[in-house]
């Protein structure tokens, strides 16, 4: 492999320890799972989630919702 070549991102889902600020990779992916929408959050887009339930958010508006602070649209 040059220095060109990307390495190989896994392609499947994966299993992160959220800590506070930050987050632990327990086992490579691409991507994590919204716990209120289900819509899959590639690991770079990744900016909301809660440390105590352990549970990732894909924005604003699904944690509010997982909160209870407000209606589904």
């Amino acid at each position: 492999m040059n220095r060109y070549e990307r390495t190989p991102q896994p392609a499947g889902e994966a299993e992160i320890e959220y800590l506070d600020g930050e987050y632990r990779i327990r086992k490579p992916g691409a991507y994590v799972r919204c716990a209120v929408t289900g819509e899959p959050i590639p690991l770079e887009d990744l900016r909301y989630w809660n440390v105590d339930l352990q549970e990732p958010y894909a924005g604003p508006h699904a944690k509010l919702l997982k909160l209870g602070l407000k209606k589904p649209d």
